[in-house]
């Protein structure tokens, strides 16, 4: 292999056709694509020369290929793991972080597909949408009476995460539906709650004063099971639970037993601890749950920019370039190192 070369690895396919396009048309990166079901001798003795990563979706990705500590520990010259979409909790990114590897995702680019679910989900459950379909299915003299349905004008919307998606959910509830909105992100400071359309508040203020609340944070060791029955039982009976995040960040137990004792209305649930969660998941005894399949950012506008976006950044990352989504930014004194002993030469400028 020449040593002007960088090798980009990944398993399976792109999410769309234009990530392979534009890194074939790169210059000095040669793309090695895997199967899944390749058994890990062949994987690793691929994974030994690659310089980057490219992951699948979690839910899509076997986890034996998870990049862990073990994972990275046989892949010497691997510079950068990058995940599809804005999530990145396959990888440990602690680990990388201590062995100067990059972690990098693409945060922003599903922004407008998933805040849009989340809209839906406000309105399919505000307007009852959902108990209206069963009941004119099943009921052979309904009335349609039975589930008033509520406007958002005037109400109030909470939101968990006031970064790329929740700021874009914020825009759209506040400008297009006259909601409230506040927020709850200990990440950002005062002047940023303004300018991404939302009032500060707590924690305990959000869950008692929505009358929606949509999740929008990323999975970390400080959001896994962030929210569970203390936060469910502050909400108002009246009130919706919405979450297009990550499963792991809400206890799905506590929530199936908030939905069953009345400590809210209903609720939007996108992502799950196991996904798929399977036909016997415990929300799905409830006509006031609506549930997807981890699908908010499956779009043709979404996979095609999460690709475009992947692509343009593995570029610039195998170029010894700063990357514009970097989740470890601590690591590139170490990345820069690490580059230089590799191919000889520091990062160009």
């Amino acid at each position: 292999m020449s040593a002007n070369i960088r090798k980009l690895v990944y398993f399976d396919n792109w999410i769309h056709p234009i990530a392979e396009e534009i890194l074939n048309a790169a210059p000095g990166i040669e793309m090695v694509r895997l199967d899944q079901n390749d058994d890990e001798a062949h994987v690793f003795d691929v994974m030994k020369d690659a310089h980057g990563y490219q992951m699948l979706a979690k839910t899509e990705l076997q986890p034996r290929w998870w990049p862990d500590r073990a994972f990275m520990e046989k892949c010497p010259n691997l510079l950068a793991v990058a995940s599809l979409g804005a999530g990145y909790d396959a990888c440990d990114d602690d680990a990388a972080s201590e062995m100067g590897i990059m972690v990098i995702n693409n945060s922003g680019a599903n922004s407008d597909s998933v805040a849009q679910h989340a809209i839906g989900m406000i309105l399919a459950l505000s307007k009852n949408m959902i108990r209206h379909d069963r009941m004119m299915r099943e009921a052979p003299g309904l009335d349609r009476m039975a589930y008033p349905g509520l406007e958002t004008t005037g109400k109030t919307l909470g939101i968990v995460g006031l970064g790329q998606i929740g700021r874009r959910t914020a825009k759209i509830a506040r400008h297009a539906l006259d909601l409230n909105v506040i927020a709850y992100d200990p990440h950002i400071n005062a002047e940023d709650f303004a300018a991404r359309d939302a009032t500060s508040v707590d924690f305990e203020t959000l869950f008692k004063t929505s009358d929606y609340i949509s999740v929008h944070c990323p999975l970390t060791k400080e959001t896994r099971g962030m929210i569970g029955a203390e936060a469910f039982a502050m909400m108002k009976p009246t009130a919706y639970f919405i979450t297009t995040a990550r499963g792991g960040i809400h206890d799905e137990a506590a929530l199936a037993d908030a939905l069953a004792a009345g400590h809210m209305d209903g609720a939007g649930v996108d992502v799950f601890d196991q996904e798929p969660p399977g036909p016997g998941h415990p929300l799905m005894q409830f006509q006031n749950v609506l549930m997807t399949p981890h699908a908010a950012g499956i779009t043709d506008v979404c996979s095609y920019n999460m690709a475009k976006w992947g692509a343009e950044q593995w570029i610039e990352v195998l170029n010894g370039r700063r990357p514009p989504r970097m989740v470890n930014p601590d690591c590139w004194p170490a990345y820069v190192e690490r580059y230089t002993g590799i191919f000889g030469h520091p990062p160009s400028s």
